[in-house]
């Protein structure tokens, strides 16, 4: 079995393909033949050092993929060898076999592909939560979705669409208009640097967006706070791309409200986690949800993959294959 390992923080040249022990799942876990693993920004974070700072090297990263059980706890009565599962958050996912609690996962149904599962889990999760949870969106609410190319701001732009929501959509290029365009964007503003707020009222003809769903870094928040409406929401996530400077609460403007959602917040047990799962998975068979995978790498080229997603060139999500 081999996994990719981390020895040393540093550059994706870190990332190192290689035999790992073999695995075996205790009570109340799942051993899974992985398929596919995802590439999230937060394995950038693990990558350098940024997050998982209480876990000592060497490690395997990695949270969110799909496979197939090829064993069971001798008290798991959930899963079955054979099943298909996916999971939004298991570290240590960029092997090819995993052991994970079995309350972690969640059954893929036979109608939902291998790179769909895995695309919608981490991704579609936190889309979920950002959009319908943390800021409950509503007919007629105004969102400003930034990276609205990428893989959650493609979803979140999805979903804000599906509740009936208009989306300002901001992408960093030119070549990224289309997808945020495909995902359902309402107007679509190009900006490298974090100046638009001045589109965005345009657009709004001065009042501005009742959510602005950031998950851009430091760069884009003076603007996003200045694009807010009158008890606007600053629904502001991604923290391995960086955190604003400290604000005084008092100067705040426009009775504007700032948070930072978690997905994980509205999903503290596992009969809410499977729910919420098969709610995304409803919405992918009915097409009201599409997630795209813009990139295929073989795992043991993850540090590819790393380059690839660091360089923010890259549209909807990349998986590896086991």
């Amino acid at each position: 079995m081999n996994a990719i390992t981390l020895h040393r923080h540093g550059s994706p040249a870190e990332l190192q393909w290689g035999p790992t022990n073999v695995v075996v799942p205790g009570p109340g876990q799942v051993a899974v033949d992985v398929v596919y693993a995802g590439v999230n920004f937060m394995d950038i974070g693990v990558r350098k050092g940024m997050l998982w700072r209480d876990q000592s090297l060497p490690l395997v990263p990695g949270v969110e993929g799909v496979g197939v059980v090829s064993a069971v706890g001798a008290d798991v009565r959930s899963f079955h060898e054979g099943q298909r599962v996916a999971w939004p958050y298991v570290p240590g996912s960029y092997t090819q076999r995993l052991v994970a609690n079995a309350d972690a996962l969640v059954p893929v149904p036979d109608d939902i592909t291998d790179e769909g599962a895995a695309a919608a889990m981490l991704q579609g999760l936190t889309a979920r939560h950002i959009a319908l949870r943390f800021h409950r969106t509503r007919p007629g609410d105004v969102a400003l979705v930034h990276a609205a190319a990428g893989g959650v701001g493609s979803l979140i732009t999805q979903l804000v669409k599906m509740r009936g929501g208009t989306v300002i959509a901001r992408v960093s290029s030119d070549g990224k208009v289309p997808a945020a365009e495909a995902a359902g964007a309402d107007h679509v503003l190009v900006a490298s640097d974090g100046s638009f707020a001045s589109r965005v009222l345009e657009l709004t003809h001065g009042r501005g967006v009742d959510v602005v769903f950031d998950g851009s870094g430091a760069v884009t928040f003076a603007d996003s706070l200045a694009s807010l409406a009158p008890l606007g929401t600053l629904a502001y996530f991604g923290p391995v791309l960086g955190a604003p400077a400290p604000i005084n609460i008092a100067t705040l403007p426009r009775s504007v409200k700032i948070g930072f959602p978690i997905y994980s917040d509205s999903l503290r047990t596992v009969e809410e986690l499977r729910e919420a799962s098969a709610e995304l998975f409803s919405w992918m068979r009915e097409g009201q949800l599409r997630v795209q995978v813009s990139a295929f790498h073989a795992m043991a080229d993850a540090a590819a993959a790393h380059e690839a997603i660091e360089s923010r060139r890259t549209t909807g999500k990349l998986l590896l294959k086991a």
